[in-house]
């Protein structure tokens, strides 16, 4: 019944791709081929790739693959969860060669179709280091970003420029990779902060249980602005936005930028005025890995990490906003993490 679903829901696809076709990359012809075929790869996500934030950075990672691989791309963004695998199975059904799930929230999705289509690869971003091998027919690698550095890149920031003391970070769902993210910013934060001859808390942590509810970020960001923080991080998509837009109000009332907000997994400085840094993470890299893993004949059953010293991570530009002094202290941090020294 499912796959007759998919093969349902394929031909809507063909039906909306038949006009455009698969995306091209940049400078590419539909004629253009890699080894005599043309690979084409999905993508779906339950946020906006129109967000700000992490949809649209795991969109254009993929773009940008393509283009580096000579792929083409096809993407279906703000579904619902109870679609994540009639969305893949479809594409699936349209001979993709590969899909791409930017989060761990399509573990269970990805999974079942890999079993039920094994010539096909299944590239999961933020996917679990023992999901491959949950993968029946070998099929599914996870891209795993170090969810601790990422945390740390923004909670040393956060250490160096909080005046209250008090952090606050915004959550999409509570997965795995969201934790590692909320410990790697609450211990780089305190750590620095002791270095500065400052204690820091890190404020209960809220959760939307989505990445599209934009007013609940709202909601959250003003209840810990009340609370007291003042350096804001998450890992929410549109949720941060939405919170975003509460510091920005903040800062309007207040006649000044006192709450500042660090972006990822993308540089988005200057998107909004809180935003201070950013925490960006080159999902490309990985993605494009994984393609060429596509056409070696050797994808899956193995986890692609991204850290700081492969320089899959690093830290974007940063606002005037930071004084000249802490940002020579946090470039210092940076480098002990990437030399493996920090903490240490």
């Amino acid at each position: 019944m499912k796959k007759i679903l998919a093969i349902i829901l394929a031909a809507v696809l063909v039906l909306g791709l038949a006009a455009c076709a698969a995306k091209p990359a940049e400078g590419q012809t539909a004629e253009q081929k890699t080894d005599d075929k043309q690979y084409k790869v999905a993508m779906i996500c339950d946020s906006s790739i129109n967000d700000g934030g992490w949809g649209s950075a795991c969109y254009n990672a993929m773009v940008d693959a393509c283009a580096k691989m000579n792929w083409t791309y096809e993407v279906t963004d703000s579904i619902s969860q109870d679609a994540y695998y009639d969305s893949i199975a479809a594409y699936c059904a349209l001979g993709y060669d590969m899909i791409y799930a930017p989060g761990n929230q399509y573990t269970d999705a990805v999974l079942q179709a890999a079993e039920e289509y094994p010539d096909i690869a299944f590239a999961l971003l933020n996917g679990a280091e023992s999901t491959p091998a949950k993968a029946k027919n070998g099929n599914v690698s996870s891209l795993l970003p170090n969810a601790q550095q990422i945390g740390w890149i923004a909670g040393a920031l956060a250490g160096l420029m909080t005046e209250s003391g008090k952090l606050g970070f915004i959550g999409g769902m509570e997965l795995d990779t969201t934790k590692g993210k909320i410990a790697g910013y609450e211990e780089a934060a305190k750590y620095v902060a002791e270095q500065e001859g400052k204690t820091v808390e890190l404020l209960s942590v809220p959760y939307a249980n989505s990445f599209s509810d934009a007013p609940k970020g709202k909601e959250f960001a003003t209840e810990l602005i009340a609370q007291g923080a003042d350096v804001f991080f998450g890992d929410a998509s549109a949720v941060d936005s939405g919170a975003r837009e509460a510091i920005d109000a903040y800062n309007k009332s207040a006649g000044a930028v006192k709450v500042y907000d660090i972006g990822q997994p993308a540089d988005i400085l200057g998107q909004n005025e809180c935003i201070i840094c950013s925490q960006v993470t080159d999902n490309s890299a990985m993605i494009a890995a994984s393609m060429q893993a596509v056409m070696d004949g050797t994808f899956g059953g193995e986890t692609l990490y991204g850290t700081l010293q492969n320089g899959a991570l690093s830290a974007g530009k940063i606002s005037d906003l930071v004084p000249a002094e802490i940002q020579t202290k946090y470039q210092a941090y940076l480098d002990q993490m990437i030399a493996d020294t920090f903490m240490k």
